[in-house]
Parts: C-alpha cells; sequence; structure tokens
C-alpha cells in the first residue's frame, strides 16, 4: 500500500548536476529516516546519505561537499542534490525510507524503484 516514486536521473556531462526526487505514496502516516543508495556495474551497493526526521544529515566521503540529501515531510518527499558530478558516481540511485501506515502500531523500510545516473566525460 505504500510506495516510493523515484525521478530525475538521467544523463550528464562531467560537472554537471542532477536532482534525484523520492516520493512516498499511499497509506503514508509518518516517514522517519530515509537514505539513498546506489550500486555501479560491478561493485557492491553503497549506501550515499542518510537524513532523519529531524533532518541530521550523514554523507559517505566521497560525495562530502558535493551532494545534498534534503527532506519535505509535507510532501514525504526526499531530495538528493547532485553537483560537481564525475564519471565515478555512474551507478542507479536507489532511496529508502522507514514509513509508518495509519492504523498500524510500526513502521516498515520501503525501497524506491531505481534511477540510472549516468555522468560522462
Amino acid at each position: 500500500q505504500v510506495q516510493l516514486v523515484e525521478s530525475g536521473g538521467g544523463l550528464v556531462q562531467a560537472g554537471g548536476s542532477l536532482r534525484l526526487s523520492c516520493r512516498a505514496s499511499g497509506n503514508v502516516y509518518l516517514m522517519n529516516g530515509a537514505a539513498w543508495y546506489r550500486q555501479a556495474p560491478g561493485r557492491q551497493r553503497e549506501l550515499v546519505a542518510t537524513i532523519s526526521r529531524f533532518g541530521r544529515t550523514t554523507y559517505v566521503d566521497s560525495v562530502k561537499g558535493r551532494f545534498t540529501i534534503s527532506r519535505d515531510g509535507a510532501k514525504n518527499t526526499v531530495y538528493l542534490q547532485m553537483d560537481s558530478l564525475i564519471p565515478e558516481d555512474t551507478a542507479v540511485y536507489y532511496c529508502n525510507a522507514d514509513i509508518m501506515q495509519e492504523s498500524l502500531g510500526f513502521s516498515d523500510q520501503y525501497w524506491g524503484q531505481g534511477t540510472q545516473v549516468t555522468v560522462s566525460l
């Protein structure tokens, strides 16, 4: 009954920017913490950034100063602003969020469908 729908991926040249969005839809009562992961070809899935329900953020060292995670609680949406992109950022990006549904006394984690980000030279 809950879905995370991602958008904003695409093909950009090195040095360019993209803004990824992850919107929770369905029976969303409360969105707790959220995160962005990525998986590049031949590599393990990597945690890129996290944001708490109160707006506190963390980043993997390789994207610090270039990526910014944010959230809009009223819209149940999480964003990832990606600046100064480099080819090493090429990957499928997945959002993850902990969500409580109305009438339920617990929360569950949900995953977005993934969006491709390709950075060319």
